[in-house]
């Protein structure tokens, strides 16, 4: 079903490697693009909750991103010194 059509442009390299890939799974340019766009509404979604739920448990555990970064870092140092 065709709900709206729009036109958008592309840069040439970017159309050519859009178009081999439809053609690599008998796709048209259509199917593949909104696929693409549906992924990545759904990976913006995810990481909107992601963020959601880090900012409760900052906020239950009494923690701002700063203290977070510097544990972030921490680990990494004691991860280096490791090997």
């Amino acid at each position: 079903m065709l709900d709206s059509m729009i036109n958008i442009s592309f840069q040439k390299d970017l159309l050519v490697q859009v178009d081999q890939i439809a053609n690599d799974e008998d796709r048209t340019r259509a199917e593949l693009i909104q696929e693409a766009v549906r992924l990545y509404i759904d990976r913006k979604k995810e990481f909107k909750k992601l963020f959601q739920i880090g900012k409760q448990i900052g906020e239950t555990l009494d923690i701002s991103e700063e203290d977070v970064v510097n544990e972030v870092k921490e680990y990494r140092k004691a991860k280096q010194c490791v090997k």
